[in-house]
């Protein structure tokens, strides 16, 4: 995806302001994109780790090529049909962040790797059984699986809760010749609440202490065992963590998604924990920034002190908050948009309809513009078939496909 423009169509670009797009629609902005890409991929350069951006979150292959062009290791996946995108798309190492299980999803994976012989898949492991399936399955098509042990947080979602079972689940694999132990991978952004940090730091050295086991037991497969973790939340300590060792062959692979657009919700305030504790040490000039938004219209003002617009739960993530309103813009009156009254709030969303509580004597009519941002930008984009690349002029540069 080239995010320059560049026409040779006569015609005017396309322009937000001059209601040339109809609303709702999610745009992004390329500067803060741009900015964002480029932050994420220094702080990984900076300390030594890979970066495998989490695809799932965006699922739009021009946006999967920009970070594999930035220097992206590879590209982080959810199930079969989200590899394949992402080999599409040009990466030539996809981690599937869940365990493969189903006939059905191996028959997936396995036409990916025959359609893609030089592709390096991985996937997650963390019980005998699926080991036994697995083993059969790719044993009948004389294909190598690469496959990750999960260690996983006590009531939390998947993964080995001890070394035990770990363990015991490595014996298994090592019968199975088409099966090829490859690392060792975490999700710690489960651990929250009381000590919360304390507790993603020992979790963290524990999953760095059994991987090192188990590569000096020779129970990895490959020559470089990787070493995967961090979502969106706890990256700073993950790299902190998985880079405090002397041993060679580890590959420290961070698996962040939401940073591409970041958000005006919970990855905001993340973002504001790791910027605090990264004070101090090493760490690329500004921050993250908010590149998503949803534009809708004010449909309706039928009552005093309430604004209906024209968008809903199948335009924007509500999972984590509602959406924001930043801008207000009204056409033919505006120059540029102004920043949103603080005391417009969304009090409900709906199909296809939000409510907002406004003062009764606010500046606001039908057909005026609010942008809005929205908390976890994943549910924003699944939403979605098409987004909108826009510079900060609000001039349509590139409409981009999302592949959900």
């Amino acid at each position: 995806m080239n995010l320059s423009h560049k026409t040779e169509n006569p015609r005017p670009t396309p322009n937000l302001l001059r209601e040339d797009i109809p609303l709702p629609a999610a745009v992004v902005y390329r500067t803060r994109l741009q900015h964002n890409l480029q932050w994420m991929q220094a702080f990984a350069d900076q300390h030594d780790v890979k970066l495998a951006p989490h695809g799932k979150t965006t699922m739009t292959p021009a946006f999967f090529r920009l970070q594999l062009a930035a220097g992206a290791w590879g590209m982080t996946v959810a199930n079969p049909q989200q590899a394949r995108v992402a080999a599409e798309a040009g990466a030539t190492r996809v981690l599937m962040a869940n365990q493969l299980v189903g006939r059905g999803n191996m028959q997936l994976a396995s036409a990916l790797l025959a359609d893609y012989p030089q592709l390096e898949f991985y996937c997650l492991i963390d019980s005998v059984e699926n080991a036994r399936q697995l083993g059969t399955f790719f044993a009948e098509r004389q294909q190598t699986l690469k496959l990750l042990l999960e260690v996983g947080v006590r009531g939390g979602r998947t993964g080995c809760r001890d070394s035990a079972q770990a363990h015991t689940l490595c014996d298994e694999i090592q019968r199975w010749p088409q099966l090829q132990l490859a690392g060792v991978e975490t999700y710690e952004g489960l651990i929250q609440g009381e000590r919360a940090e304390t507790r993603v730091i020992e979790h963290l050295q524990e999953v760095r202490d059994l991987c090192l086991e188990l590569l000096a037991q020779e129970k990895i497969g490959i020559e470089t065992a990787i070493l995967s973790g961090a979502g969106s939340a706890w990256y700073d300590l993950v790299a902190q963590v998985f880079t405090d060792h002397r041993e060679p062959r580890l590959l420290p692979v961070l698996r962040p998604g939401c940073y591409l657009t970041h958000d005006r919700g919970i990855y905001q305030k993340a973002q504001a924990g790791v910027m605090q504790r990264m004070e101090g040490r090493c760490c690329p000039p500004g921050d993250l920034h908010s590149a998503l938004e949803v534009w809708a219209y004010v449909q309706s003002l039928p009552e005093p002190g309430m604004a209906i617009l024209n968008f809903g739960k199948r335009d924007a993530a509500y999972d984590a908050g509602l959406p924001r309103p930043e801008r207000h813009f009204r056409p033919g009156r505006d120059g540029a948009p102004r920043a949103a009254d603080e005391s417009w709030q969304l009090t409900g969303i709906m199909d296809q309809h939000a409510m907002m509580k406004i003062p009764e004597d606010a500046d606001l009519q039908v057909g005026d513009m609010l942008a809005l941002s929205t908390s976890h930008p994943c549910l924003t984009f699944d939403k979605w078939r098409q987004l909108l690349v826009i510079d900060d002029d609000f001039n349509v540069l590139e409409t981009v496909d999302t592949c959900f």
